[in-house]
């Protein structure tokens, strides 16, 4: 079961290939046959499947432009309200077409990076928070690395319990988010965090939440790697790569904002 928007139902699920006719079997020779069962087998290049380097290739090209995007969205940051919505849009065509564009995802990373641009510029020059970005670059590099090799190690796997601790947590944050933006489009909070500023027993709120929304954002990696490898060991069409990449860069993304968020916030 995957909460990332990215990974419908089935969404790696390969058509089954055809079977061979009775007159194909039939024309074939005992020696044709035999050739056949020796031949070593396809990779997943070779049957236009989905496959671990196809992913990792289209993922790093992805990210590329995301930085590329954000490096113009810093230099430029009044232009990172357009890129979000544009972003947003795409993604939300992104989530809900059946059969993955390797066009609208790539156009979805440029746009999206623009509004990542923007929000560090807002965090590291307007707040005065020098250096904060290769921090939550740093972070988030960690956080992937580390879950990734827990998961390719076999130490951390999804499982049915903890999907649904992480569902209903995820529903409650962004619940929290939306009230949280209201209240500071309505001025009620004119904090730059909004509730997150506001002190419990001292502590920020918003760094009471991080480490729990890190966590989250760490599962959510684990989920997406679980249907990749679901993907590739079911043999899914190779063009579902970009489905996988989708997933992968929607995560990232969003961690790299929680952490940004939090080392602003444990800043002030």
């Amino acid at each position: 079961m995957a909460f990332n928007p990215a990974f419908g139902k089935n969404a790696f699920t390969p058509a089954a290939p055809p079977a061979p006719t009775a007159e194909q079997q039939a024309a074939m020779s005992p020696e044709a046959l035999q050739e056949l069962y020796n031949r070593p087998s396809a990779t997943p290049v070779e049957t236009e499947r989905m496959s671990y380097d196809g992913v990792i290739v289209k993922t790093a090209l992805t990210l590329a432009l995301v930085v590329a995007g954000a490096v113009v969205g810093f230099l430029m940051p009044t232009i990172g309200f357009v890129g979000a919505i544009i972003g947003f849009v795409l993604a939300l065509v992104n989530i809900f077409k059946r059969q993955p564009s390797p066009v609208l995802v790539l156009l979805y990373a440029g746009f999206q990076g623009l509004a990542v641009g923007a929000i560090s510029w807002m965090v590291q020059v307007g707040m005065n928070q020098p250096g904060i970005i290769w921090q939550a670059l740093l972070g988030t590099g960690l956080v992937f690395g580390v879950t990734l090799a827990l998961f390719a190690t076999g130490k951390v796997r999804e499982s049915k319990r903890a999907t649904k601790v992480f569902i209903i947590a995820g529903i409650a944050y962004a619940l929290f988010s939306v009230i949280n933006l209201v209240v500071m489009l309505t001025g009620v909070n004119d904090d730059p965090w909004g509730l997150r500023s506001v002190e419990v027993f001292g502590i920020p709120l918003g760094l009471i939440l991080a480490p729990i929304i890190i966590l989250l954002a760490a599962y959510s990696l684990v989920m997406d790697f679980s249907e990749i490898k679901r993907g590739v060991d079911g043999g899914a069409p190779k063009v579902m790569e970009w489905r996988g990449v989708f997933g992968l860069v929607l995560t990232i993304i969003w961690l790299y904002i929680e952490i940004l968020r939090m080392l602003s916030i444990a800043r002030n």
